[in-house]
């Protein structure tokens, strides 16, 4: 059987349009050829094309979550939950797609990895501003973590931004106060740019709101929504831990972090606390 595609003219389809005057409309928006071109290897090794790659993918991939997350608190300090949802939602699929990113690096053996490890330098994934801007986002505020960005002016400022502002749970338990929930005023007033820590008060207003799904319907579908934003994330933290310990063990990580061990802690940890013990009461 033939597999050369049939004339457009002899089928009477429409011929696309082939010429153009400069670059294509596609490279016009997409900007393929700039991002097919910004692959810099620093070994020989041919394994190293794709740790890069699924890197920078990943890059792409945090700044689209920040960027639904954004929408989403904002559409919260606007008391519009159909808008808020709907970002968390596609938030939910975009992480499903990052998590999916460890694929390619998950079975890297210690030799492998050791064969352009050299190349990272001192250079770590700690060191992503736009993973921090999601983890600002996330409640997990750090002002030590814009050290790293003091040579570049423009990132810095952007980082030191988001350290001050509400992040997503912020804006969701500044929502539940104006629906009448009683989230203390401390909790309310806190500093933004400290971590934020579970209250018991939260738990209890969680707890009511879960126990009464059929007063607090909108709610419970904004909790969920944020609920599985959580277990994503919690996912991202575990794949990460497995593919590093996989990779290289318990040894030092790239730029002097602790690797696995840091890794180890983080996992532990669950963003949007109270959201996930006040099940424990309902």
């Amino acid at each position: 059987m033939s597999t050369i595609p049939p004339d457009p003219e002899a089928t009477g389809a429409q011929t696309p349009h082939l010429d153009f005057a400069g670059t294509t409309p596609y490279e016009d928006y997409v900007q393929a050829d700039v991002l097919t071109h910004l692959q810099h290897l620093r070994s020989d090794d041919p394994g190293e094309m794709v740790f890069l790659v699924t890197t920078q993918v990943m890059e792409l991939w945090f700044t689209v979550i920040v960027h639904e997350w954004e929408t989403a608190a904002h559409a919260m300090r606007q008391d519009r939950l159909s808008v808020a949802r709907d970002a968390l939602k596609r938030s939910v699929r975009e992480l499903e797609a990052l998590n999916a990113s460890w694929t390619p690096l998950a079975q890297l053996t210690p030799a492998q990895f050791n064969s352009y490890r050299s190349a990272l330098g001192e250079g770590s994934g700690f060191q992503s501003a736009m993973y921090r801007r999601m983890e600002f986002l996330l409640g997990d505020k750090s002002a030590s973590m814009l050290v790293p960005h003091r040579g570049a002016p423009r990132v810095h400022a952007e980082l030191e931004k988001a350290l001050g502002e509400p992040g997503l749970y912020d804006e969701t338990l500044a929502l539940l106060a104006r629906r009448g929930h009683a989230i203390p005023a401390a909790v309310l007033g806190r500093d933004l740019t400290q971590k934020y820590e579970p209250s018991p008060e939260v738990e209890a207003v969680w707890a009511e709101i879960y126990a009464h799904p059929d007063q607090h319907d909108e709610l419970v579908r904004l909790g969920e929504a944020l609920t599985d934003v959580g277990e994503l994330v919690w996912r991202w933290r575990n794949d990460h831990l497995v593919a590093t310990r996989r990779a290289m063990g318990s040894k030092t990580g790239t730029g002097g972090s602790a690797g696995v061990a840091w890794l180890e802690k983080r996992a532990t940890k669950n963003v949007f606390p109270e959201l996930w013990t006040a099940r424990s009461h309902v």
